[in-house]
């Protein structure tokens, strides 16, 4: 497990850094609180025992390498990343330890594989973003459901959300995505992000029981289209949003997640269904679990836990589904999450 591997975690005190904080304790890490909110990092110090508080920001390099100095690995959880995750993964790569985000914003994703790739790849350093509900979970999903196939026609990814009540940090990377893109919309199609201006359908999806068929946006596009093109030869990666979910997403007024138990966990429940083509053929992979927030803990702690000890298969800049044993990593978090795979 955690070895007593000390982790820095920057963002600590926001609602996914809280998550993954107690997790990575959980696990017999010792993490590092970090982030520019000193007040907030000192209160979050002060509700554990053994927790050392680090202030710093991201236009502060000095700060960041005293944030990460000792740490065997980092965690970057402070969006939005489009400024934050440069920074932050130099900084890494000053300390010489892994880098691992959980970065939904498209964008910021690309920029890490465009800015980072050759030269991790040189160093023999481990760059890990979008490791999380969105981006990793997916790619994970993905290539399990692949198999033995090296390539495929298509991908889609269906997230059947009951709710999405969205975080500030949530609120925040959306509002940067939006600019960035100039209002545009996003989809992967013939092996490329094509930005558009195209409204999105509304669809039925036949989900795995007991869900059953509902109603999706079509194109709603999450970060999949960068972590599955990134190692997976698929030209054409989908991903769609349940209806009821994207009110929400989209609404000004949804509140917060909510917690509703004593792991801080929201009542919303997800299920997650993926599938590839290659000819005529068809495989499958189904998800099940609670609060996509709360879930991408496990998802970037068991990263984590497999760098430190080895368990990897590539360095550089790596998605979820290239780094790891797809399989069973989705199998080590049994706890959390149902697992099926269709072939």
């Amino acid at each position: 497990m955690g070895l007593g591997h000390t982790v820095a975690v920057f963002g600590a005190y926001g609602h996914t850094g809280r998550f993954v904080v107690a997790e990575l304790r959980k696990r017999g890490f010792v993490p590092v609180l970090s982030g520019r909110d000193a007040g907030k990092l000192k209160a979050l110090a002060e509700s554990g025992p053994g927790l050392d508080a680090r202030p710093a920001s991201v236009g502060d390099p000095a700060s960041l390498d005293r944030a990460l100095a000792g740490a065997a690995a980092v965690v970057n959880c402070a969006g939005p990343f489009a400024t934050t995750a440069a920074p932050v993964t130099e900084a890494a790569l000053r300390a010489g330890i892994p880098y691992v985000d959980v970065a939904a914003e498209i964008e910021a994703n690309v920029d890490t594989f465009t800015h980072f790739t050759d030269r991790a790849r040189a160093s023999g350093a481990v760059i890990v973003p979008a490791m999380a509900f969105y981006g990793g979970f997916g790619d994970l999903l993905a290539t399990a459901a692949m198999g033995d196939w090296t390539t495929a026609d298509e991908a889609h990814i269906a997230y059947g959300l009951s709710s999405w009540h969205p975080t500030a940090g949530t609120r925040a990377a959306g509002t940067v995505s939006h600019q960035r893109r100039d209002g545009r919309r996003v989809r992967y199609r013939n092996g490329r992000l094509e930005y558009h201006q195209d409204d999105l359908p509304t669809l039925e999806w036949p989900f795995p029981e007991p869900v059953g068929s509902r109603a999706v946006i079509g194109e709603f596009t999450m970060a999949d289209v960068v972590t599955l093109p990134s190692h997976l030869s698929i030209p054409e990666v989908r991903t769609y949003m349940s209806l009821e979910a994207a009110r929400d997403i989209a609404a000004p007024d949804t509140p917060e997640p909510a917690a509703v138990d004593q792991r801080g966990r929201s009542a919303q429940t997800f299920l997650v269904d993926v599938v590839v083509r290659s000819g005529g053929s068809e495989r499958r992979a189904v998800a099940r679990g609670r609060d996509i927030y709360a879930v991408t803990a496990p998802l970037v702690v068991e990263a984590v836990d497999r760098i430190l000890t080895g368990r990897t298969r590539t360095v550089g800049v790596a998605s979820a589904g290239a780094i790891f044993d797809a399989p069973d990593f989705l199998r080590a978090l049994s706890s959390q999450i149902s697992l099926e795979l269709r072939p």
